[in-house]
């Protein structure tokens, strides 16, 4: 048996030490992520299920971007990244939007293949694409979480923004994956682990408080955020004008909302768990949750089981069945069953040779390490 301290093999990467604390906010984000989608039916018809809805996308998607943004590379791409920026994204990409026009074909019976429109929640792995691909750059300018603020709001102006490969989404959220790699630039995640339990409680207690302000905000004027269609603003998906706010200060809304979520994001932080929890190592099947929940709520979306009124108890019964859901995807045997569609390796992909004959790609490992 080798000593604990010896060097590792050459060529061998030391698997990094989780943190509970990032974990626990995966899946808490991600589970909160399921059941909005699966309420969505809901929201029409009844107030607490609408309710319930826009407190939970007030803060939960910036939160999974922001997560995204503290584990991002600001550096230079060196060859294991750009790995697995094509394994990890680029390719599930394709992979679960050729699953989705078959599913698309097989119940239509039109076959309709257009890479550049993604079905459902899979605008987020174009995205995340283009944000690790932005980020080097955004970070040799001056203030990259100011111009990506000015981004977002400027991109909220122009109709042909749209989503076409999930354009008007990845400018809109951009601020919050930019904030993201800015807190790990801030020495506070140590800070926080090594907080007294007395002073993390006076902190919980006012993100607690801050939370508890939304949601009566949110329930005592039902009425007037439907009306103001704050939910289209949440989204993040279409210029103002299109959901019929056509003022020349409709981006104050949209600046305002996110201030709000960068608080939401740190709250939401100052809740999670700094130790291991029952549920932690459910945070490294993130996703497998996202890509594969959208099958299993697929036919509460379309079979109109959901359509109309629904008695009181339906509300809770999804949320329940949400939160069973993402247990369910986090399991070791679902991961293993379909790890060769969220996670390829794709050995046979790429190149074997450390560079071409000009020397043009020169790679610092050898064959068959990516």
């Amino acid at each position: 048996m080798s000593s604990p301290t010896a060097a590792p093999p050459a060529g061998h990467h030391k698997p990094k030490r989780r943190v509970p604390l990032w974990d626990n906010a995966r899946w808490i984000a991600i589970t909160l992520m399921v059941i909005g989608h699966a309420i969505l039916k809901l929201i029409g018809e009844s107030d607490p299920a609408y309710g319930v809805y826009l407190f939970i996308y007030a803060f939960h998607v910036p939160v999974f971007v922001a997560v995204s943004g503290y584990f991002a590379k600001s550096g230079p791409p060196g060859p294991r990244q750009m790995h697995r920026l094509i394994t990890d994204v680029v390719f599930p990409y394709f992979i679960f939007e050729t699953i989705w026009t078959l599913v698309s074909w097989a119940l239509s019976g039109t076959l309709r293949v257009d890479y550049s429109s993604p079905a459902w929640t899979l605008w987020f792995l174009i995205a995340l694409t283009i944000w690790r691909v932005m980020l080097p750059y955004l970070v040799l300018l001056r203030y990259p979480l100011l111009i990506s603020i000015v981004i977002s709001v400027g991109a909220g102006y122009v109709g042909d923004i749209d989503s076409t490969f999930s354009l008007s989404r990845t400018l809109g959220l951009l601020p919050f994956f930019v904030f993201g790699w800015k807190l790990r630039q801030w020495p506070l995640t140590d800070r926080w682990l090594h907080l007294s339990p007395a002073a993390v409680w006076r902190w919980r207690a006012g993100a607690i408080a801050l939370f508890a302000g939304l949601a009566v905000a949110i329930a005592i004027n039902i009425v007037g955020v439907r009306d103001l269609r704050l939910r289209s603003f949440t989204l993040y998906d279409e210029a103002y004008w299109q959901f019929g706010y056509d003022q020349f200060w409709a981006g104050v809304i949209r600046l305002g909302l996110m201030l709000a979520s960068f608080l939401f994001i740190l709250a939401f932080l100052i809740l999670m768990p700094r130790r291991a929890t029952w549920f932690t190592p459910l945070g490294a099947a993130t996703m497998y949750i996202y890509l594969l929940h959208t099958f299993l709520l697929y036919p509460l979306r379309e079979t109109g089981v959901l359509d109309g009124p629904q008695p009181f108890w339906v509300l809770p019964a999804i949320i329940l069945l949400s939160i069973g859901i993402s247990v369910l995807l986090s399991l070791p045997i679902v991961r293993r069953i379909f790890h060769p569609l969220v996670e390829p390796r794709l050995r046979w992909l790429f190149r074997q040779e450390p560079s071409t004959r000009t020397g043009t790609i020169v790679l610092p490992h050898g064959p068959g390490k990516p």
